[in-house]
């Protein structure tokens, strides 16, 4: 055979090929595949309604993945953070310690007072849940109690959250007597969840599809109105906690005015956080930022990571906020005993909040117990925070974890640990 009649080799399988159109979706981060979900499925129910509606149930998947996952990981994180604490490790950061929980605690209850004034509503389908409001305060609390000494097996079951937090929490203390290596298994138990939610969450951009599309096929535009309101809450509060709020904390333990040394931490880490929505991936620029403001290294590298696991003050406005627009849909009177009792388990879910995007969400079922919302009912609301979460998720943890690193150089400051003032 002459050369010019050989035939033309096959393409090597090794050869780059040009990417595909899901290719490229999935190198593009949470964020833009939410954003492009939410679009189509706005698009969707306007051109094609009798579509939107079938697809429907891909949001109806979602949050039954949601609530499938989200009883356990409650379970599993706190316990496996109580059993792995160590005694005597916040010896030295108790004014630091206060701070955050004072920090997360106010924005709980600037978010109930914001909620209160301009309420929210949503679109949620209660008829096929047993909605049991209660009366007042001695209701909530009655109920409260019996949830704390439900069985652990019909907590998970049910999806009985306040259940499930008292469990957790003895059973970490009782862990913490344990052998490090069962410890560790919780630890490693813990991480495993934590990956398992992330790729339930991965899946949101194909949920937030279905909701969206399945929504406005059946409820038309209007519940975008709803959505838009929510969010301005949402952030107006978040704002109102980083530029009032945090400053006038901050102010009293420095008694000097606390706006320059805010103003840094929020334009330092803040930022950077909204585009990382993720604490923990933030943690390296606040340690830098720490650097930089001179503060002392034994007390920084303890308060700035345990700061971005239970100092949550965005964590607080939004299960507080998304809480109260349940309450106010299903038409619950929620009197002044009951708010502050809401604040309180806000603050305490903030703390337990999990480390990936939206883990904040995932802990609203539990504050919603408190009024009798069911789990059915509640996971919707999950579902809603996840359509606003493109916006919601980047300012809550750019709150978080400015908050971090302005509460612990306030703290130094005010304990004269430092020459000069940091900024």
């Amino acid at each position: 055979m002459r050369p010019t009649d050989r035939p033309t080799p096959a393409a090597s399988p090794s050869e780059p090929t040009a990417p595909t159109l899901l290719g490229r979706l999935a190198r593009l981060g949470l964020v833009p595949q939410i954003l492009i979900g939410l679009v189509a499925g706005i698009a969707l129910a306007i051109l094609a309604p009798s579509a939107a509606a079938t697809v429907g149930f891909l949001g109806d998947m979602f949050v039954a993945a949601l609530k499938a996952v989200a009883p356990v990981l409650v379970l599993v994180l706190v316990m496996a953070s109580i059993a792995g604490h160590r005694h005597g490790e916040q010896t030295h950061i108790r004014p630091i310690l206060l701070l955050y929980l004072i920090g997360t605690f106010s924005a709980a209850l600037v978010a109930v007072v914001a909620s209160t004034l301009f309420p929210s509503s949503l679109v949620l389908a209660t008829e096929n849940a047993s909605l049991t409001p209660p009366g007042g305060i001695a209701e909530v609390l009655k109920g409260l109690a019996l949830n704390v000494v439900d069985n652990p097996v019909n907590a998970l079951l049910h999806g009985n959250y306040i259940g499930l937090l008292a469990w957790a929490v003895a059973l970490g203390l009782a862990f913490r007597h344990a052998a490090e290596s069962s410890r560790q298994m919780l630890a490693d138990l813990s991480v495993a969840l934590t990956s398992l939610v992330k790729r339930v969450i991965a899946l949101a951009p194909i949920g937030i599809f279905g909701l969206v599309a399945g929504t406005l096929a059946e409820f038309g535009p209007r519940v975008l109105l709803d959505y838009l309101h929510l969010l301005a809450v949402l952030l107006g509060c978040m704002a109102f906690v980083a530029l009032v709020v945090n400053p006038l904390i901050v102010w009293w333990q420095i008694r000097r005015n606390p706006y320059p040394l805010t103003l840094t931490c929020l334009r330092e880490s803040g930022i950077t956080a909204f585009f990382t929505r993720s604490s923990a991936a933030n943690i390296p620029v606040n340690l830098q930022l720490c650097q930089r403001l001179k503060l002392h290294e034994e007390t920084y590298s303890v308060a700035i990571p345990l700061g971005a696991t239970i100092n949550m003050a965005g964590a607080a406005i939004t299960i507080t906020v998304l809480t109260l627009a349940a309450v106010h849909t299903l038409g619950i009177q929620v009197d002044l005993l009951s708010s502050l009792l809401l604040s309180v388990v806000a603050a305490i879910c903030a703390c337990g909040a999990s480390g990936v995007a939206g883990g904040s969400l995932l802990l609203i079922p539990l504050a919603c117990a408190l009024f009798g919302i069911p789990n059915a009912v509640a996971m919707q609301v999950v579902g809603v925070g996840f359509i606003i979460g493109i916006l919601q998720d980047s300012a809550e943890t750019a709150l978080n974890s400015s908050t971090d690193i302005l509460f612990t150089a306030a703290a130094c400051e005010a304990q004269g640990d430092l020459p000069e003032p940091v900024v």
